[in-house]
């Protein structure tokens, strides 16, 4: 995308939100995201559902709840690593390689609509098509071993995949007063500015910015999670994003 097709892409969107009080137009995205979110909801979850249930007929139920769980947390390094290396990586930008362009055109490409306009409903969520082609490989795969090992393993990926599409929706348009989604609003929304894009890649914790060292310094991290955290109105942040 060039920056002329970006530049009249925000002028277009600047023209339509214009007409709408900000608190509509923020309720009419969360619309437009979670009708992008069912889709996958569904599919994922019938996926985990009917594999748990094939879990418990085996002999062995308790490994295969092992291996279920066992996926959740590994889809959060999962997470880390496309959110640094395909979404963020500039590498990607300069490659002639039509693997990588493909990359920047269907998957980084989204991420900077993304950053430009952050609670724009086409651009906080993936859609059910994203991950499906990698999802009909894997799934038959998996069978080729014993259904209560790495079946179950891929269930709970792919459902901690859709755990995290909800989480990154909600950091955008709900203000739940819980003191997880306090600290993963304030992290998210500080990567979202100019000195964090570049570090807290984590969408649903900050657990691997920490291993990999892109965790946010340590006076920034005081002022978000500790005594000294922001009172900045998230609002008004995400309003000045807007703006832009």
């Amino acid at each position: 995308m060039t920056s002329g097709q970006i530049s009249l892409d925000d002028s277009i969107q600047a023209e339509r939100t214009a007409r709408v009080p900000y608190k509509v137009y923020k309720r009419q995205q969360a619309a437009v995201s979670r009708r992008q979110l069912y889709p996958v909801t569904i599919f994922y979850s019938c996926y985990s559902i009917v594999l748990l249930r094939l879990a418990f007929r085996t002999v062995h139920p308790h490994t295969a709840i092992a291996f279920y769980l066992t996926g959740l947390p590994v889809w959060t390094f999962f997470e880390y690593l496309a959110h640094r290396y395909v979404l963020h990586f500039p590498y990607f930008r300069t490659s002639r390689k039509m693997y990588k362009r493909l990359i920047l055109e269907f998957m980084s490409r989204f991420h900077w609509q993304h950053h430009l306009r952050p609670c724009d409903g086409e651009h906080i969520n993936g859609e059910l098509r994203d991950l499906l082609p990698m999802f009909a490989v894997t799934a038959p795969l998996s069978f080729l071993f014993p259904r209560f090992t790495a079946p179950m393993f891929l269930a709970g990926i792919t459902q901690a995949y859709v755990v995290e599409e909800w989480i990154h929706h909600s950091v955008h348009f709900y203000n739940f007063r819980g003191r997880y989604f306090t600290y993963i609003k304030k992290h998210h929304f500080y990567h979202h500015t100019s000195p964090g894009n570049k570090l807290g890649y984590g969408l649903t914790s900050g657990f691997w910015d920490r291993v990999f060292m892109t965790s946010y310094p340590k006076h920034v991290r005081e002022r978000l999670y500790g005594r000294k955290a922001f009172r900045q109105n998230t609002e008004q942040f995400l309003s000045l994003k807007r703006s832009r």
